[in-house]
Order: structure tokens, then sequence, then C-alpha cells
């Protein structure tokens, strides 16, 4: 891929990671447990995009998670990877059918021309957040709220890892419960 995906040239193709680890609260079992789990995920560019002067350049993305032997996934996502080489902005916008919607941010640096070797960085939103924001249907307001969302993305040869925390409001707790996943993915295709 040209140099106008920024750091997210390396990400578009089609990938699958099978040591998924998701800690959360279950309430089928009323704890907090470590869950192993499969993924597949599907980043396709497009763009640019243009807002009067800003050209935005991204990854339109799917992706699925499944535990075991599901047939079903237990999340899915869907959403935009957005790179504006102007500012040296990155941004991953997604929906999680669970009544959730994330703007998430933030800045590499551009001090050399070629962001395409960027191996790492972090996206963060927060509730009520002035540019990076969260959206949550009336019932996860009420009984889960998130608070704060961040991810780290490490880019390899022909991988790419996560880490999330996203920190909620939930019911069963008295203060605020991280909610951690982690995974590194593998190019198939």
């Amino acid at each position: 891929m040209t140099n106008e995906w920024g750091p997210l040239g390396a990400l578009a193709g089609e990938w699958e990671g099978e040591g998924g680890l998701d800690t959360a609260f279950s309430h089928a079992e009323n704890k907090v447990l470590g869950t192993p789990y499969l993924e597949k995920c599907t980043l396709k560019p497009f763009g640019p995009v243009d807002n009067g002067s800003q050209h935005l350049y991204g990854l339109d993305y799917r992706s699925a998670m499944w535990r075991g032997d599901e047939e079903n996934p237990f999340h899915t996502e869907v959403g935009y990877w957005l790179w504006d080489a102007a500012t040296g902005e990155v941004m991953r916008g997604f929906v999680v059918p669970r009544g959730i919607t994330v703007l998430a941010g933030g800045t590499v640096a551009t001090d050399t021309t070629d962001t395409t070797d960027t191996t790492e960085f972090t996206l963060k939103a927060a509730q009520g957040g002035a540019q990076y924001n969260i959206g949550e249907n009336l019932y996860l307001a009420k009984n889960a709220s998130t608070l704060s969302y961040e991810v780290t993305v490490t880019v390899g040869d022909d991988t790419w890892s996560y880490d999330e925390t996203t920190m909620l409001r939930m019911n069963e707790f008295d203060e605020p419960f991280a909610h951690t996943d982690h995974n590194t993915l593998r190019r198939v295709g």
C-alpha cells in the first residue's frame, strides 16, 4: 500500500487470531472471567475522503470473535480506521451491536514524510470527550456505562496486535471495572 494510509497501510487485509483473551464480568456466573477467543477481521482500504481541505484515507473494517466452538460470535464490530496525514491523527470509529458507538483517536509523530514505518500507536475515547467520544443506549447508561476506552496497536511483519481497556461503571462493582481484551492477528489474505 502507498503511504497515503500512513500507519494504517500495514493493517489492510484479512486477519485471524487464535490467542485472544477477554477479561470481563460474567452475569451468568456472577464473577470476572478470563475467556479465550478466536477472531476474524477484514480491513479494506478506501480514500481519499475530503472534508474541505482535510483529506482522509481509511480502512473499512469488520471483526467478529468466538469462544471455543461457538457457532455465533459473542462480539462483533463494524466501522472505520481513518488517517489524516496533515495532522498525524489516527481514528477508529466503530459500532458494537449492544448499542455502543465509539470514536477513538490519537496522533503519531509526523516529523518525517513516511509514517508507514510507525509500529505502535494508541487511541483513546472518553464519555463526554470533546473530540473522541462514546455513545451508548439507555440500558447500558443505567447498568454498565462505558467511561473510557483505550487501545494500543502494535504492528509486526504480517501480524498486528491490540491491547484494549474499557473502563465501565457497573452496578455490580463499587469502583470502575477494567474490561480488557487483547489478541495478535496474523495475515491470511
